[in-house]
């Protein structure tokens, strides 16, 4: 949300859907599409969270938007784990997002949203939005590391996302929208640690890593309407605005890692 290393184009602290939308904007128009997106963005919060008050809360609000059942609300099934698979968590922002972009590399089998780090067992998404519970967006990926490596993940991890800012990920601000890798054995704590000395020194961003390196004390799949939620729902504002760019620029600079 690769090819072997941690790219090495530098980036700066601009978001990365910022970056897009500028490049794919007449000059003329450059300079007003930030105060347009930002006011749709602004007018969808005000709509939604009007739903979410007359509703009781923004994930039942959510919900309700998809057209979701009380069944689309129960969290999803943990992912199985194939003979030979691994598995790496991430917290890169909305995990709409960073699941649309892993779910496409080859080598990964499946990709689930949901939430870690955090002190509440099986919390639901409005416990987490609320800011009360202290998880992350996380995803689950389950890959197969004859295809692709667990460094490789690391790799896009770092470019598909900025790892230099507190509790926020472009227009998304809070504690659940931090940067975290969340390792599963000592190995994945050292890869971790040596892909961000690696980012670090090759100066990639112009602001330091703030990535949170931690071990995984639980796992909680998040409700069902939340996963692949970019492949149901491509036309939503946030995912043309937000979703889509981010998921452009990884399949432009991933093409030989993708799975189509």
């Amino acid at each position: 949300m690769r090819n072997n290393s941690v790219p090495q184009t530098r980036i700066t602290g601009s978001t990365p859907d910022m970056e897009n939308l500028a490049m794919n904007t007449p000059p003329a128009r450059k300079r007003r599409a930030l105060p347009a997106l930002l006011r749709t963005v602004l007018l969808l919060g005000l709509v939604l969270g009007a739903w979410s008050y007359l509703l009781g809360g923004p994930g039942k609000a959510v919900g309700s938007l998809l057209g979701g059942s009380a069944a689309d609300a129960r969290p999803a099934a943990p992912l199985p784990v194939p003979a030979g698979h691994q598995v790496a968590y991430f917290a890169g922002g909305c995990f709409w997002s960073m699941n649309a972009m892993f779910s496409q590399l080859k080598g990964v089998d499946k990709v689930e949203a949901g939430y870690a780090g955090g002190h509440a067992a099986h919390p639901t998404y409005e416990q987490v939005c609320s800011e009360t519970t202290g998880h992350a967006e996380t995803i689950q990926v389950v890959f197969d590391p004859k295809v692709i490596s667990y460094s490789d993940l690391l790799g896009v991890f770092f470019h598909v996302h900025d790892p230099t800012t507190q509790d926020r990920q472009g227009e998304d601000t809070g504690a659940s929208y931090r940067s975290m890798i969340f390792y599963t054995s000592p190995a994945q704590r050292t890869e971790a640690e040596k892909a961000i000395q690696a980012v670090q020194a090759a100066h990639l961003y112009s602001d330091p890593i703030v990535t949170q390196v931690v071990p995984l004390t639980a796992f909680y799949p998040a409700e069902e309407y939340h996963q692949d939620y970019y492949v149901h729902n491509p036309h939503t504002p946030y995912c043309q605005f937000v979703v889509a760019p981010k998921v452009a620029k990884m399949r432009a600079h991933y093409k030989a890692m993708l799975k189509n």
